[in-house]
């Protein structure tokens, strides 16, 4: 029982990415050395409200993916492991920073494999440049004037700069001086 369709190996990347950070855009490329397509699912949570909306999201991961056409970018709600088959994926990808992130999403993963066992999770250690960083706390430090250019990729930095410069930010970096576009 093999077709095109079915031998595809598609996974579900989830996350709010608000921003996409560097470590965010080395795991969907890491994630692309071993999958076919890599669905990244933008997680609209209602307890969380985001700097960035989803279209504006939605548009920084394309820039970072570069036209990749295995890569989806997607919005959506509810369950991840039901996201994930109405997507026709078997695997979710998830990236792991520290010993808190693990027993975090150790929980998830065996819920999610509880609620559907035909999805597995797969889990990517970030990189050692990354390991440290988040989305929380690049806005912390971009919304207080500090620069980010380092840490998330140049379309982020770019807005981050726009988005709060409006807001009354500071410098986010974005390379050269200026507003980074």
């Amino acid at each position: 029982m093999s077709g095109a369709t079915t031998d595809r190996r598609i996974a579900v990347y989830p996350g709010t990415f608000d921003p996409m950070t560097n470590g965010h855009a080395d795991i969907l490329r890491r994630s692309l050395q071993v999958f076919d397509q890599v669905v990244v699912a933008l997680a609209e949570n209602p307890r969380k409200t985001p700097l960035f909306t989803t279209p504006e999201r939605t548009a920084m991961i394309r820039e970072v993916a570069g036209g990749d056409p295995r890569v989806d970018v997607d919005a959506f709600d509810g369950l991840l492991v039901e996201y994930a088959r109405r997507r026709g994926a078997r695997f979710v990808v998830r990236g792991l920073r520290a010993l808190a992130d693990f027993e975090y999403e150790f929980q998830l993963a065996h819920m999610n494999r509880h609620l559907a066992p035909d999805v597995e999770t797969v889990f990517l250690m970030t990189s050692e440049e990354s390991f440290y960083v988040s989305s929380t706390l690049v806005k912390e430090v971009a919304g207080m004037g500090g620069d980010c250019s380092r840490i998330v990729p140049p379309a982020v930095a770019r807005a981050l700069a726009a988005k709060l410069g409006s807001m009354g930010g500071g410098k986010t970096g974005g390379g050269g001086g200026g507003s980074g576009t």
